[in-house]
Parts: structure tokens; C-alpha cells; sequence
């Protein structure tokens, strides 16, 4: 079979933050399988590693995902990506030789999987079923500052719900744009939600940051979701973001993302 001639690239600037989410159940049947053929054996491994059949088909969503996306910014076939963790376990792209050395970040959900990717840019990504059960408001105490778990106690019984899932993507997709998980203090940086203003970030000197230097997104992907995006500025500028559904197909070339459709919530995720 001849090799097919290699797809148009999808343009990423320097100001281009491009993220993108995807159903699990977007990914079954006959496509899954093909799917299976993108890992790598580490991935098969570690898949193989989860006990149940839910969580082995999230990992799989997850990798793919992030392999197809990838492939529309190089002529790399998504297997040919090679990942290596950084000293806090963060994936980051190791090769193939000449591949651009793009940053990207990923999360997953209840039913959802969801990634950033960026030419120039330190960006982090977090999404979250705010349907799930367990518990919520009750450990704001554990895990966020005192000024946030003051601001969510302030709010009306029936909002803090939301607030506090507010408040979670937005520092888990802090501490993963800083590629140092939870060994930044949650406590050490507070996030202000001011109606009708960009959402805002205070940061403890000992953490050595510019909370000027950071800009906030929230989008959310269906009525189940919420997310948000942290991404460092570049020169000062603020980030073009673009919020798009996955599309994973399967042709004579193996398995490729096709065309992306525009979130139903909108390519401009709200600000606050």
C-alpha cells in the first residue's frame, strides 16, 4: 500500500492556545481497536494496569487524544510520538527526531477527556464532571485558601457547589501549567472571582511567581463539565484561545483527528 501524502498542518502561532475535549464514548467499536494500535508499550502497560474495563478505555481515550492532536501540528504519524516525564511526572514530548517541541497538557473526567496544546507558552488544563457524587463544599477547608474557602462559605447554599468546582480547575490547571503538581501548597495562591471580570490570581512570594505574568480561562464543554485553562503571557501579550471538539476517525492511514468542530459553549471560554 502507498503511503498517503501527508495532511495540510494546522497552523499554531505563538499567541495560539488550542484546546480540545472528547466524549469517551466518542471512542468504541471498531475505532477503539484501531486506537489500541497507537500505544506504545509502556501505554499498553500501564493500561493493562487498571482494574476496571471504564478506566482502561478513559486511558485509552486519553492517549489518543493527545497523539492525533499532536499529528496535526507535524508530519509525525501519531504513534511515532515518544513522551518522557519531567521530574514531577508531567509527560513532555521526547520525540520523534525534529518533531516540534510543543507544550501540552491533559485531564480526564467522569465521561470526558480534555487537552491544551501551545507553540511558546506554559499552559495547564483541568476538567471536572460537576455531577459527580462525593463530597465537595466540605473539604474547601483542606484544599483551598482561607480567602477563597471565606469567599465560597459567603455565597448562597445553593451557588457554593459551582464555586468550589470553579476553584478546583482553575488551581489544578495552575499548579499543572507549572509542571510541579501538588508540590506547590494550595494554600499558598488564591483565585478572585469578581462578576463580569477576568478571573485573577493571587501568589504567595515563597511560591516565586508573577501572578501578572498569568491569564485564566473557564470553558465548559456540556452541561456534566466544567474546565479551565492557565496560561503563562508571552511578551506580555494575551493569549488567542480556541475551545473545539474532537473529532478521531480511522482511514487507510490508521487512525487521524479529523476536522474539529467549535465548542457548543464557544471558542472565547468565559472569564469569570
Amino acid at each position: 500500500m502507498k503511503t498517503p501524502p501527508p495532511r495540510e498542518l494546522e497552523i499554531l502561532g505563538p499567541d495560539d492556545v488550542h484546546v480540545f475535549w472528547l466524549p469517551t464514548s466518542a471512542i468504541a467499536g471498531e475505532l477503539a481497536t484501531a486506537c489500541e494500535a497507537l500505544l506504545n508499550d509502556e501505554e499498553k502497560e500501564r493500561r493493562a494496569r487498571f482494574v476496571f474495563d471504564k478506566n482502561r478505555h478513559e486511558y485509552l481515550v486519553t492517549r489518543t487524544l493527545v497523539r492525533t492532536t499532536l499529528s496535526r501540528y507535524a508530519h509525525v504519524r501519531p504513534s511515532a510520538w515518544r513522551f518522557v516525564p519531567n521530574q514531577y511526572g508531567r509527560p513532555e514530548i521526547a520525540g520523534p527526531e525534529g518533531a516540534p517541541r510543543l507544550h501540552f497538557n491533559l485531564s480526564n473526567t467522569v465521561k470526558l477527556v480534555a487537552l491544551i496544546v501551545s507553540r511558546d507558552r506554559e499552559v495547564g488544563i483541568d476538567v471536572e464532571n460537576s455531577t459527580r457524587s462525593g463530597e465537595t463544599v466540605g473539604i474547601a477547608d483542606r484544599f483551598f485558601s482561607e480567602r477563597e474557602t471565606k469567599d465560597l462559605r459567603a455565597l448562597a447554599v445553593e451557588h457554593q457547589r459551582h464555586r468550589f468546582f470553579e476553584y478546583w480547575t482553575l488551581k489544578e490547571a495552575y499548579i499543572k501549567a507549572r509542571g510541579m503538581g501538588l508540590s506547590l501548597p494550595l494554600e499558598a495562591f488564591s483565585f478572585l472571582l469578581d462578576p463580569g471580570a477576568p478571573v485573577r490570581i493571587e501568589i504567595d512570594p515563597k511560591l516565586e511567581d508573577d501572578a501578572s505574568t498569568w491569564e485564566f480561562r473557564q470553558y465548559a464543554p456540556d452541561a456534566e463539565h466544567l474546565g479551565a485553562i492557565a496560561v503563562r503571557r508571552r511578551n506580555g501579550a494575551e493569549a488567542r484561545v480556541t475551545v473545539r471538539r474532537a473529532r478521531i476517525t480511522v482511514g487507510d492511514e490508521g487512525v487521524f483527528a479529523a476536522e474539529a468542530s467549535a465548542s457548543a459553549s464557544g471558542d472565547s471560554p468565559a472569564e469569570g
